[in-house]
């Protein structure tokens, strides 16, 4: 059972949703599971990626956070609704959303990088899903390259599997809203 009403909220849409999945299934980092999540199930809808948003709020006050991001498709529901939610709320500090392309784009400025994301920001990396860490490490390693800071790393679920121990030996804090413990 978790703590938090809204984070067993979350877990629950998920549920309802079949975010949770038994089976055979080849995870992005190569790894084979027996089990799946599909946590869009929660990022696109509402009241879901709402209350994701409400929790990344509370945890990332005091840090003086200026943007919120990752690598496209994972980070992408979850920043916009953070950003939203903290230019709503004027309780919270404000944070603009950004998201990081596969591959630089062939036309227009030819940028890796949707949203502004200026030298010296103070940043947020999200992600959807943390297995081995690789995917956020690019996330991270392009951030650092604009000449930003990491203040946190936070994931909508952690799968345990190694991510946030190689997360935090890189020297970045790293926490999660859900693990996959939390569906055993």
């Amino acid at each position: 059972m978790v703590s938090d009403r809204r984070v067993q909220r979350i877990k629950d849409i998920m549920l309802a949703k079949g975010g949770y999945k038994t089976g055979h299934f080849t995870l992005a980092s190569g790894r084979q599971s027996n089990y799946y999540f599909n946590t869009k199930t929660v990022t696109l809808d509402g009241e879901g990626v709402s209350l994701i948003a409400d929790v990344i709020l509370e945890r990332i006050q005091g840090l003086n956070a200026t943007n919120i991001g990752g690598l496209v498709q994972g980070s992408i529901p979850i920043a916009v609704a953070v950003a939203q939610q903290s230019y709503r709320r004027k309780d919270v500090q404000r944070v603009d959303a950004f998201w990081i392309r596969d591959a630089k784009k062939e036309h227009g400025d030819l940028t890796t990088f949707e949203g502004v994301l200026a030298k010296d920001s103070r940043v947020v990396v999200v992600d959807d899903v943390l297995t081995t860490g690789g995917s956020i490490r690019k996330a991270i390693d392009e951030v650092v390259k604009q000449g930003c800071t990491i203040v946190k790393v936070i994931v909508l679920l952690n799968r345990e599997e190694g991510g946030e121990e190689n997360l935090r030996s890189a020297g970045y804090s790293c926490e999660s809203i859900l693990t996959a413990s939390d569906f055993k």
